[in-house]
């Protein structure tokens, strides 16, 4: 039984569920999708978003010093928008299917600092509670020089203080590195299923890491409770941490920009469809929500995840959201795609998405090695496993006229007009002969 109901019964009140049970590829819509225009789940708005990219601009002249691979964007963690419209040969060679509309990546596979998606939220919040620390002590005010942060009484400071978090790999990555530079002693507890490069790479910043025989959720569990036994350790939770959620909210804005310089237009003729990777759901989630703060009923968000993983599809589609894994539903969280391999999924960003996402579709593991070797060949792009989980949403997505109507019933007028961004979450930092793996995978 699963809360109070058999697997029979969930399937006959949901009948997607038994492809899903059999790991087979499945796109759901979200049938409360823009139900209420006004998500009240959340209290937080535009005025958050800017306050938090407000802060990461103070840090900025700290960033461009201690980190030199941020020098020439003066301390700003941003990716690069690309278009690779020529993939889409590549996309129509795979799956027999031609993808109207202007097909675009962003970059976040190469994100300064930790390579990934990661380093918006985690770095930000890692930088927030540097700053509450910092303020609190009258060792700066925000009217400063934030470069002071590299002076030896902020380490001492920060010396005194503990950080932990639990993570599947690339957001560790991101605390970890951020957090043992400004002197935090800093944990990560990992999943038995994380990357042993990424746990070298963590020791070797002297981060200390924890390993768990279990998947991604015991692990925040684990690290959660040990944090609560000491006062000065400061847990940053996945699971629920609306700091992250900010930091990630952020891109939304830079987004804007870039579509500017780029004289990108995004209106109600030229909709954009945006393909994010999800594992517990704070990276994409953030995301989402910030698109559409920035770009309203214009932009359209679908989440990707494994079909070994698939544990914010059927969180959102039963409406149980973290109080159900995808092992009680018989499916082992089994999955290449390391940083989607989450079982629970986070009931914070279940309840935000429930108004504001388009749906979601899972991948088969074999599908994302396919993309992975021919991006890498046709356009040198580098990525993990998992963060090619967003390439196969423009086929899959426009093959179908029902998808299509449910968006817009007139999109299929705008459909050429259309942008399709695919996020990239990870991939830059991955050792040459794990890549090489990869690719003869």
């Amino acid at each position: 039984m699963i809360q109070g109901k058999s697997i029979k019964e969930w399937a006959q009140e949901y009948p997607l569920l038994t492809k899903i049970m059999d790991t087979k590829e499945v796109f759901w819509l979200n049938p409360d999708y823009r139900e209420v225009k006004n998500n009240k789940v959340l209290e937080l708005t535009m005025v958050d978003i800017k306050e938090a990219d407000a802060r990461l601009r103070r840090f900025a002249p700290y960033i461009k010093k201690v980190f030199p691979e941020t020098k020439a964007s003066h301390g700003i963690i941003e990716s690069e928008l690309v278009n690779i419209d020529g993939f889409k040969t590549e996309l129509f060679d795979i799956f027999n299917m031609q993808i109207p509309g202007q097909l675009y990546i962003k970059r976040d596979d190469n994100l300064p600092i930790a390579g990934s998606i990661k380093a918006r939220g985690g770095i930000y919040e890692v930088l927030k509670y540097a700053e509450s620390l910092a303020l609190e002590n009258n060792l700066i005010t925000k009217d400063d020089n934030y470069e002071l942060f590299t002076n030896q009484e902020f380490k001492e400071l920060f010396s005194h203080y503990s950080l932990a978090v639990g993570s599947t790999g690339n957001l560790g990555l991101s605390i970890g590195i951020t957090g043992a530079t400004l002197g935090f002693k800093t944990t990560v507890h990992m999943s038995s299923d994380a990357r042993q490069w990424k746990k070298d790479l963590l020791r070797d910043k002297g981060v200390i890491v924890k390993e768990y025989d279990s998947d991604y959720s015991k692990a925040v569990q684990e690290g959660r409770k040990e944090s609560q036994k000491d006062p000065k350790s400061y847990f940053i939770d996945d699971e629920k941490s609306k700091h992250l959620f900010l930091g990630y909210a952020v891109a939304a804005l830079r987004l804007k920009e870039q579509f500017v310089k780029e004289n990108i237009k995004i209106d109600q003729d030229h909709p954009l469809l945006v393909y994010l990777p999800c594992g517990v759901g704070g990276g994409p989630g953030g995301i989402c929500f910030g698109l559409k703060k920035v770009f309203g009923e214009n932009v359209h968000c679908f989440f990707a995840e494994p079909t070994h993983s698939p544990a914010m599809l059927i969180g959102m589609m039963t409406g149980l959201h973290n109080k159900i894994t995808v092992q009680e539903f018989g499916i082992d969280n089994i999955t290449a795609a390391d940083g989607l391999a989450v079982g629970k999924p986070s009931k914070f960003v279940g309840k935000i998405m429930v108004n504001l996402l388009a749906g979601i579709y899972t991948v088969e593991d074999n599908i994302l090695f396919t993309i992975l070797k021919r991006l890498y060949h046709k356009n040198g792009i580098k990525l993990e496993p998992s963060a090619l989980a967003g390439f196969p949403g423009p086929v899959r997505l426009t093959k179908n006229k029902s998808k299509l109507d449910f968006l817009d019933n007139n999109i299929e007028e705008k459909i050429n007009n259309s942008i399709h961004l695919i996020w990239s979450t990870g991939g830059s930092m991955v050792p040459k002969h794990i890549f090489d793996e990869y690719l003869n995978k």
